[in-house]
């Protein structure tokens, strides 16, 4: 079985989708910020703080090339923003199944509320940066998905049921298969 690549805007639910679906094939789940926070030993706040941005999503590219020389079968979630460059489009079609959870604004802003985590949502009027954030990233997230999925008002049961319906992935009674 291909990959499955879980791709969105921040608070989209790809963490907890990728969760889903990897209890629900019995397959790994690869977050690729936690690869990347594991790896340097700090949050990706420090990260942005310490670095900076462009440091960041050269971290990114690189967690993607390393995932490229992986066995397949994964759920791999993606940061928000790692979709935006080029070269990372390209390794993410080549890496398997891309799946785009597509989200309103409002329902990211209701979802992150209490979330002080966030390096592009810090400081005043967090709504109008989701906005503005979303309505650039959504081309390029529609441009590279092969799948896409509107979450919103959606059980994480129902996202993963859509999301394997689409993939042509079911349950044989003995195990999961793609056909």
């Amino acid at each position: 079985m291909k990959n499955i690549i879980l791709i969105g805007f921040m608070g989209s639910g790809k963490t907890s989708v990728g969760i889903k679906l990897s209890y629900r094939l019995r397959h790994t789940l690869t977050d690729t910020d936690k690869k990347i926070e594991r790896l340097y030993r700090m949050s990706i706040s420090e990260i942005f703080e310490r670095f900076g941005e462009e440091e960041f999503r050269n971290m990114e590219t690189q967690c993607l090339e390393k995932l490229l020389g992986e066995p397949e079968g994964q759920i791999i979630s993606v940061g928000g923003g790692l979709p935006m460059r080029s070269c990372n489009r390209e390794f993410l079609k080549r890496l398997g199944t891309v799946v785009y959870l597509r989200v309103k604004a409002c329902t990211v802003c209701t979802r992150l509320a209490a979330d002080t985590s966030r390096p592009l949502l810090q400081g005043e009027d967090r709504e109008e940066k989701v906005q503005r954030l979303l309505e650039k990233r959504a081309p390029v997230y529609e441009s590279v998905a092969e799948i896409i999925v509107d979450v919103d008002e959606k059980t994480l049961d129902e996202i993963a049921d859509e999301i394997l319906g689409k993939a042509g992935i079911f349950f044989d009674g003995k195990g999961w298969v793609s056909g």
